[in-house]
C-alpha cells in the first residue's frame, strides 16, 4: 500500500484518505497491543470491540468493511477460556471458527489482506521436538479443535490469508498473564502453584505483534509459528521470572498438570519451532526487561488479597 505525500499531489488536488488497518477484538490483550504498536510505528488503525463488530455476523462484517475500507484486517477477537470451552463449545466454535471464516471470506471478496491467530493447543503433545508449521494438528480439547478448524476454513476461504500460531503470552502492558501473577504472588509472599510436567513456548506480546505486522505488510501467507525461542515448564518460567526479580524462588510450588483438575486436557509438550525461520529472540532476553517493568508496577501498587494462581 502506498500512502501519498505532498510531492504526489498536483496543485488543487485532494489527498485521498489513508486506508486504515482494521483490528477486531479491540479490548483484548492482543488487540490493545496492536493498537499501541501501530501507534508507535505510525500505522493508522481502526480498532473495533465486540459491540462494534460481531465477527460471527456477516452483515456486521460487511458494514465495517464498507465503512472503513481497510487495506488489511487483523483478527484478535475470539473465545479464550480454554476450560470453559469444554461445556460452552457452541460459543467457542462460533467465535473461534465461524467468525474468522466469515472475515476471511469477506476479505477475499474485497481483496483485503487478512491476519488471524491460532494456538499451540492444536497439537496433541506426542512429539519430542518442536512443532513446525507442517506438523499435523491433533488437538486434545474443544478450544484447540476450534482453532484447528479455523485454520482450515480460513485458508479454504482465502488461500493468501496469514495464520499465526502462537503460545503462552507474557508482556509488560497488562496484568492478565502468567508471569505477572507469579511475580505478584512472590511479591506478596504467597505460595504459587505451577505445572512442572508440561513444556510450552512463552511468547513476548510486543515481539509477536511487531513480527506479525511485518509479515502482513510483506504479504506473507499460510501458517507461521511465532514464539520466542526456548522451552519451559510453567514452574520453570515462574522461577526464572522470580529470580530475575530478585526473589527467593521457593514460593513456587511445582505440581503436575493433572492435579489442577482442569476441564480441558493439555498437551504435555507444545513447544513451537518454525521452518520459516526463528524470527523472535530468546525468552530469557525478553523476560528480563519485562520482569523489571512488572516489578516496578508491583512495588508501586497497593497490595490486595490474592488467590493462589495456577
Amino acid at each position: 500500500m502506498k500512502i501519498l505525500d505532498s510531492n504526489d499531489l498536483s496543485p488543487g488536488s485532494i489527498q485521498a484518505p489513508v486506508q486504515p488497518l482494521l483490528i477486531t477484538g479491540a479490548n483484548g490483550t492482543l488487540g490493545r497491543a496492536f493498537q499501541r504498536i501501530c501507534a508507535i510505528r505510525g500505522i493508522e488503525t481502526v480498532a473495533l470491540s465486540r459491540q462494534e463488530l460481531d465477527i460471527t455476523d456477516p452483515q456486521s462484517v460487511e458494514r465495517a468493511l464498507t465503512q472503513y475500507n481497510p487495506w488489511a484486517v487483523v483478527n484478535t477477537a475470539g473465545y479464550v477460556k480454554v476450560d470453559e470451552a469444554e461445556k460452552d463449545f457452541a460459543r467457542c466454535y462460533r467465535e473461534n471458527t465461524t467468525g474468522p471464516a466469515i472475515l476471511a471470506a469477506a476479505c477475499a471478496y474485497r481483496d483485503i489482506h487478512f491476519l488471524t491467530f491460532s494456538s499451540d493447543l492444536v497439537f496433541d503433545g506426542n512429539k519430542s521436538a518442536a512443532y513446525v508449521e507442517s506438523d499435523t494438528p491433533r488437538p486434545l480439547n474443544v478450544y484447540g479443535n476450534s482453532k484447528r478448524l479455523a485454520e482450515k476454513d480460513v485458508l479454504h476461504c482465502m488461500s493468501n490469508a496469514l495464520v499465526v500460531r502462537t503460545s503462552a503470552f507474557f508482556g509488560p502492558w497488562d496484568e492478565y498473564n502468567f508471569v505477572y501473577h507469579a511475580l505478584k504472588a512472590g511479591h506478596q509472599k504467597q505460595a504459587f502453584e505451577a505445572a512442572d510436567d508440561v513444556l510450552i513456548s512463552p511468547t513476548f506480546v510486543p515481539d509477536l505483534v511487531n513480527v506479525s505486522l511485518d509479515l502482513l505488510i510483506d504479504e506473507e501467507r499460510g501458517v507461521w509459528h511465532l514464539a520466542n525461542q526456548g522451552s519451559f515448564t510453567w514452574a520453570d518460567l515462574a522461577r526464572l521470572a522470580a529470580d530475575m526479580g530478585g526473589m527467593d524462588t521457593s514460593f513456587v510450588v511445582p505440581k503436575s498438570m493433572q492435579k489442577f483438575g482442569l476441564a480441558a486436557a493439555r498437551p504435555v509438550y507444545s513447544v513451537l519451532g518454525s521452518k520459516q525461520g526463528n524470527l523472535l529472540p530468546s525468552v530469557e532476553h525478553r523476560l528480563h526487561g519485562c520482569v523489571n517493568e512488572m516489578m516496578h508496577t508491583l512495588r508501586n501498587t497497593p497490595e490486595e488479597p490474592m488467590a493462589v494462581a495456577s
